[in-house]
């Protein structure tokens, strides 16, 4: 099928992307920031204001279907007005176009008093107001890597292992797994058009589900004390001291906090649709496993900063063309030597310290640097001409990944070593690990991939001109 997607660019627009494709649709891909919008394969990214009328029907012509995953929380302001204004524009240039249905993720709540939950509820009927059939999805918080209500968790869980809460942590909630989230999402397609509201197996509480994330991530059990006096407005800015969520959104999100957000009439749903959604622990743990999966085939889009509980320093090296085919077979010489890494004593204090927690970093070279090969510390991701993927084994810090990739223009003129190093932290101990070491990481990576380039131009210089063909490197970004 030919189906579009509003929203493309955010969380669930991204991981629905890759399953409608992965399932063999087309996906026209929406939304306003087009360097944020997915590509690939199946995916004809389109960038498209939803308040502009005209250029969205232009967009959807041709869709069988049209999923809505937008909000507008992050402007601030009246940004109830606003959704519902987005949603009317929606509904009738799905109409104009001949969309033939609208699928829609809302929110749960019976009657709730919070304006983020009313607007969820009011945007679903105004995708239908022009008449085009409208499958909307009642969900509570979405256990997946990206998630804001995830990341929130995540963060809270993770950094502090005694914490002051209000009493809506208390508050009864039905999270769902990212993994039963896209197949409704995806069965959707083929049912009838109504409201469903959809959970996971588990009715729990903001509570157990901090405790829940600590124990499948293998950290402490929480102390919580809860002060019935903090109300949500305050704890709204405690979030904002311990999670780098956008402030906007969180303090929408913290609002609704007080209201319970359970499937209160299953029936529908369990008619409908063949899930079998995931206890709280299991989603949890399935997400930190999608991300672990996920994260490498992304890796070298990364900026520098934070996203999704991800900490990544980018180094970029200008280097002459020529190189190209030293430097990939001086990639290729990984293992079994500090030499190869450059500061020696450095790293030779980094694996002594890293002892001192139970890890047992060791050199080690391989046969073949090759998918799957076990070199010094690392797993080896991927290896192609040019680049270079490694990921942790046994950190007590987190999980860890190091990249190179060249990047040649495709006129062969210029080239850029561009070097990516991430830390996915576990816990108290590697968040002060990452932030404490930030100024000595960012000189030890650029020297890393200052290096790589010296040695290729030594190698270059040494042997005469290089002979190897740069073809199938990665273009310049």
């Amino acid at each position: 099928m030919r189906l579009a997607v509003a929203g493309a660019s955010g969380y669930v627009g991204g991981v629905l992307v890759e399953r409608l494709t992965a399932d063999g649709h087309t996906v026209v891909a929406l939304g306003r920031n087009g360097k944020k919008l997915p590509r690939g394969s199946g995916v004809e990214p389109k960038v498209v204001d939803v308040g502009d009328r005209a250029a969205l029907t232009d967009a959807l012509r041709d869709c069988a279907a049209a999923y809505y995953l937008v909000h507008s929380m992050t402007a601030g302001g009246d940004f109830r007005a606003r959704d519902r204004e987005l949603a009317e524009t929606f509904g009738a240039a799905a109409a104009a176009a001949g969309v033939g249905r609208i699928v829609y993720l809302g929110g749960l709540g019976e009657d709730p008093s919070s304006e983020h939950l009313q607007s969820r509820q009011e945007v679903g009927h105004a995708l239908g107001a022009d008449g085009v059939p409208v499958v909307e999805l009642r969900a509570a918080v979405i256990l997946g890597a990206g998630s804001i209500s995830f990341e929130m968790l995540r963060h809270i869980a993770g950094r502090l292992p005694v914490m002051v809460c209000p009493r809506w942590v208390r508050t009864r909630i039905q999270p769902l797994a990212e993994r039963d989230l896209l197949e409704y999402l995806v069965q959707s397609l083929q049912v009838e058009p109504r409201v469903y509201e959809v959970g996971g197996a588990d009715v729990t509480s903001y509570e157990e589900m901090i405790n829940a994330y600590a124990r499948v991530r293998g950290l402490h059990r929480r102390l919580i004390v809860n002060i019935p006096l903090l109300t949500p407005h305050l704890s709204a800015y405690w979030v904002d001291l311990v999670t780098p969520v956008d402030r906007d959104v969180s303090h929408s999100l913290i609002e609704s906090l007080t209201t319970e957000v359970v499937v209160r009439d299953p029936g529908p749903t369990a008619t409908a649709f063949t899930v079998t959604p995931l206890g709280l622990d299991a989603s949890i743990r399935d997400a930190l496993e999608r991300q672990v999966q996920r994260t490498p085939v992304r890796i070298f889009d990364r900026g520098d900063g934070v996203d999704a509980g991800v900490y990544a320093i980018v180094v970029d090296v200008p280097m002459d063309p020529a190189l190209a085919g030293a430097l990939d077979a001086d990639l290729g010489a990984i293992g079994g030597s500090q030499a190869w890494y450059g500061f020696a004593i450095g790293w030779w204090l980094r694996i002594t310290f890293g002892r001192l927690f139970g890890e047992r970093m060791r050199l080690m070279a391989a046969p073949e640097v090759v998918p799957g090969a076990p070199v010094d510390w690392w797993t080896v991701v991927e290896r192609d001409p040019g680049v270079l993927l490694l990921a942790s084994v046994g950190w007590f810090f987190g999980e860890a990944w190091l990249g190179w990739q060249v990047r040649v223009s495709a006129d062969g003129t210029a080239a850029t070593l561009h070097q990516v190093g991430a830390l996915r932290t576990k816990g108290v101990p590697g968040v002060l690990y990452w932030f404490g070491l930030v100024p000595l990481h960012r000189r030890v990576f650029r020297n890393l991939a200052q290096l790589r380039v010296a040695r290729a131009r030594a190698v270059h210089a040494a042997h005469g001109p290089e002979t190897r063909e740069t073809r199938g490197f990665p273009a310049t970004a």
